[in-house]
């Protein structure tokens, strides 16, 4: 202390510090004199009372500017369009132009099925196997994209047809299996575990690394932020913050909105897509409990640079964590090296990454509602549990989202890990990137067209300068392919699967493409229609509570038994259920379990009660 005030001496001593230091009374004895005088009219009370005014309107102005869930900009801009929206004018206007677009929509993604039933209650009697078996080949039919071909972006991460039958008969075994009672299924539970083990290896996780298995992707997310709140609260953080860029899962927004937390998202570089590292560090605030990197992101196929991410993390000394996510390159990144492909460090062997989520039904091949959360060390993990010490019907304690889970998806990924091995997700990885980068070969060299940054992995994204890519995209509908649209910038992508690495697929897309921007820029004025004219106007809307109502809408129409209405026409059959039933002599005719009334089913030629329509086909 005494060296201190030497120190303060010294500077206190200097003449332009003196002069300094007399203004400063100055202004402050001016300051003094101004407020006395301005109160000398006022009585105590008053004071008090004009102070206290003072105080909660400055932290009423806090509260709006900075203490909401949401960026003041942002609240700000609802508020505006919210209140646009309500003028009388307005209102009925915007009302009706929603609804025809949410019909309009409907009508493009419900279109009429010949032959398509609809259920609407439960049978009176339950069905036969062989009738029920029958809708059910009928309804695995109703697509129209052929993804067995390789017509399609990911979605089905198929890992061959004999691979598909042995994961039927584990299926088998498991059926009835529930890992929440790993007293009844020991097994299941032995499975789970060796599952997080093996993927804890594949990322080069330490000795103290553990993890769990989750429904997907999102759910793996989700736990990896509960964890990283839950390490905040215990701070004193009231709303804990992610910084991720603009490229991170929309899991990361659902993880906020669900978890109280705030999502600081931050653009992505323009040239190369991936993460800008310097512009992260600068939004990295005392609230910041995760910094978050894809190892590939979904929309371009891009590589964060995870190791300077980390390295900012580290500057906080452990009260930032650093989750990658790996959900769709789960199954490749881990296997590049080996296969032939150079990629900079991404795993635990990065100091400072402390989560990592990855999807084993994705490139894994293993059932579809599996993936796996990987942390650093349990303390950690251990904030992912819920517990229940004081419920009457025991302590419920579960390490995830779900109580009862099916153990058969477990016991499933727990077979195809073991069935590929090391060499087959090798061997899978050098053939998927392999198309991969024939593609992005093609895109490059096709004029009107570019290639987002430079991808890596099995996604390839194509953006145009020059007319509307979304064009391009219906070209190739018309070829019968199903590709993923983006948006900010518009672009569509292709994610490889093992089905494009069939003979012939890869180039088949190459000749479609080539083909299909010629077509465009033969016809740059023309409009496209359909999910692309939909997904160009949405990105023009500045009002996105706008947006939100559309997919609000879709969600909810997909929640339907006819979206498009098509029953109808058909609630006759169902005016007289007991007219019907004496019609069909009883409960049972021919031998077949009948349908209930309320169960429509549109035919060919006219309506039809779905038990009549199975005894015409069977005459057939």
């Amino acid at each position: 202390m005494e060296i201190v005030r030497g120190i303060v001496d010294e500077l206190r001593a200097q003449p332009h510090v003196q002069d300094a230091e007399k203004a400063v009374c100055a202004y402050t004895e001016e300051a003094r004199q101004r407020i006395n005088a301005a109160c000398d009219d006022l009585e105590a009370w008053q004071i008090v009372a004009y102070s206290l005014a003072f105080f909660l309107a400055a932290n009423y102005v806090y509260g709006v500017v900075w203490g909401g869930r949401e960026p003041f900009v942002t609240r700000m801009k609802r508020s505006f369009f919210r209140t646009v929206r309500s003028l009388p004018v307005l209102k009925d206007v915007i009302a009706g132009e929603l609804d025809k677009n949410l019909q309009d929509m409907n009508k493009a993604l419900f279109p009429k099925v010949a032959g398509e039933s609809f259920v609407f209650e439960l049978p009176v009697c339950g069905q036969s196997e062989a009738a029920l078996l029958k809708e059910l080949r009928f309804r695995a039919g109703m697509g129209e994209v052929d993804w067995e071909a390789g017509h399609i972006s990911g979605t089905v991460y198929h890992g061959g047809e004999e691979h598909g039958r042995f994961l039927n008969e584990v299926n088998g075994m498991f059926l009835w299996s529930n890992p929440l009672h790993v007293d009844v299924f020991p097994g299941v539970r032995k499975m789970e575990a060796e599952v997080v083990a093996m993927c804890q290896r594949m990322y080069n996780g330490p000795a103290t690394g553990c993890g769990s298995m989750t429904s997907g992707g999102t759910e793996s997310i989700l736990m990896a932020m509960r964890c990283y709140r839950q390490l905040g609260y215990e701070r004193g953080i009231d709303r804990p913050e992610i910084v991720a860029p603009t490229s991170a899962h929309a899991a990361f927004d659902k993880a906020a909105d669900y978890f109280g937390m705030t999502l600081t998202s931050v653009p992505v570089d323009p040239v190369t897509g991936a993460a800008d590292v310097a512009a992260m560090r600068r939004r990295v605030s005392r609230n910041t409990v995760v910094m978050v990197g894809s190892a590939f992101s979904f929309p371009h196929g891009i590589i964060d640079d995870i190791e300077g991410i980390a390295a900012v993390a580290r500057g906080y000394d452990g009260r930032v964590g650093v989750h990658v996510d790996c959900c769709l390159g789960g199954f490749l990144m881990p296997f590049m090296d080996a296969a032939g492909f150079v990629v900079p460090a991404f795993d635990f062997r990065v100091d400072g990454v402390t989560s990592i989520s990855c999807d084993t039904h994705k490139y894994g091949f293993s059932p579809k509602g599996t993936s796996v959360v990987l942390y650093r060390d349990s303390k950690i993990h251990e904030k992912q549990f819920f517990v229940a010490p004081d419920w009457p019907g025991g302590i419920y304690a579960c390490p995830a989202v779900a109580g009862s889970r099916c153990g058969s998806v477990i016991a499933a990924t727990w077979a195809s890990l073991m069935r590929i091995g090391h060499a087959g997700y090798v061997q899978s990885t050098r053939k998927i990137v392999q198309s991969a980068r024939k593609i992005k070969a093609c895109v490059r060299a096709t004029p009107g067209v570019r290639v987002i940054g430079d991808p890596q992995g099995s996604v390839v994204a194509f953006a145009s300068d020059d007319f509307d890519v979304y064009r391009v995209n219906e070209a190739l509908g018309h070829c019968g392919w199903n590709l993923n649209v983006l948006q900010f910038p518009a672009s569509v992508h292709i994610c490889v699967t093992l089905v494009h690495t069939r003979p012939g697929v890869t180039e088949k897309f190459c000749k479609d493409f080539k083909a299909s921007v010629a077509k465009v820029r033969s016809a740059p004025g023309k409009k496209v229609s359909g999910m692309g004219a939909m997904y160009g106007m949405s990105q023009g809307i500045p009002d996105r509570s706008m947006v939100s109502e559309l997919a609000g809408g879709f969600i909810s129409a997909c929640l339907r038994v006819d979206p498009g209405g098509f029953a109808k026409q058909l609630q006759h059959d169902a005016a007289a259920p007991a007219a019907a039933m004496a019609a069909r002599g009883g409960a049972k005719r021919n031998g077949h379990d009948s349908y209930g009334n309320g169960n429509l089913r549109r035919g060919r030629s006219r309506s039809r009660s779905l038990a009549a329509q199975e005894n015409s086909d069977d005459d057939e």
